[in-house]
């Protein structure tokens, strides 16, 4: 069951635990898809859920962006101040071609779902070849999943390895995993002040292990699929009146 839009607004937006949370997540994507790559012109860059606070940078460089919410959660207009392009729509049905997506950010989307495999085959379909996602969980074994006062704490938690398994068994091709929220869930004013030197210092030290989430990036790899007609077993089919005696005229 998705969470409510508005819960979800108001803590990235109104708190300051959720503007930290949103400032450690967002450096962590941002290590990984750098907005200022050449790569992103012309891209198209979606995500599902409650990503929208995770893709502001990419609305500069990229040709198009796309936030898709789905119905059981609610909608939002945004960026705010700026033309909208949040679109409501079905979990596991969205309003765009195959192959339509290069950038695809799932946040609050996976560990929510009522139908994982269905929504992690749309996100495949969506995905164009050579396309590549980057899925964002609560880890099982991190401080936040246990606390129900933040949007992590809801849903199904998961381990790198459980992650790791569902990608590959939806399709994917993993690439890289991070790791980011190693500050506590708390909104006490010293943790929050500290919570850049506990990102660093969680990188450091403890790798996944005692991480808030879970960073997976995965890429979609189609394969051509081999020639099994007449052409690729014979590089010159014979015609069918090839070797025939030509008819020789009556000279009568």
């Amino acid at each position: 069951m998705h969470l409510d839009v508005l819960d979800l607004r108001n803590f990235y937006y109104r708190t300051q635990l959720g503007r930290a949370a949103q400032r450690a997540i967002r450096d962590k994507v941002e290590t990984m898809w750098p907005a200022t790559a050449p790569s992103l012109a012309g891209q198209t860059v979606a995500g599902f859920g409650f990503a929208v606070p995770l893709l502001r940078p990419y609305l500069e460089p990229a040709r198009r962006v796309i936030g898709l919410m789905p119905a059981g959660q609610g909608v939002m207009p945004w960026p705010a101040g700026q033309p909208n392009v949040s679109v409501l729509c079905e979990e596991t049905r969205w309003p765009l071609e195959t192959g339509r997506v290069d950038r695809l950010i799932v946040m609050h989307g996976i560990e929510t779902s009522d139908n994982t495999d269905a929504l992690m085959a749309e996100c495949w379909r969506v995905l164009g070849p050579g396309g590549r996602a980057l899925f964002i969980v609560p880890n099982r074994a991190g401080l936040w999943a246990p606390r129900e006062t933040t949007p992590f704490g809801f849903g199904k938690p998961f381990t790198p390895g459980q992650f790791d398994q569902l990608a590959r068994r939806s399709g994917f091709v993993p690439e890289r995993q991070m790791a980011a929220l190693y500050i506590p869930p708390s909104h006490r004013r010293f943790w929050l002040r500290s919570s850049a030197m506990w990102e660093q210092l969680g990188t450091r030290v403890s790798g996944v292990l005692a991480a808030g989430v879970i960073l997976l990036e995965v890429s979609k790899q189609v394969h051509a699929r081999p020639n099994n007609g007449v052409g690729a077993r014979m590089r010159k089919p014979l015609s069918i009146l090839e070797g025939a005696v030509k008819p020789v005229s009556d000279p009568a």
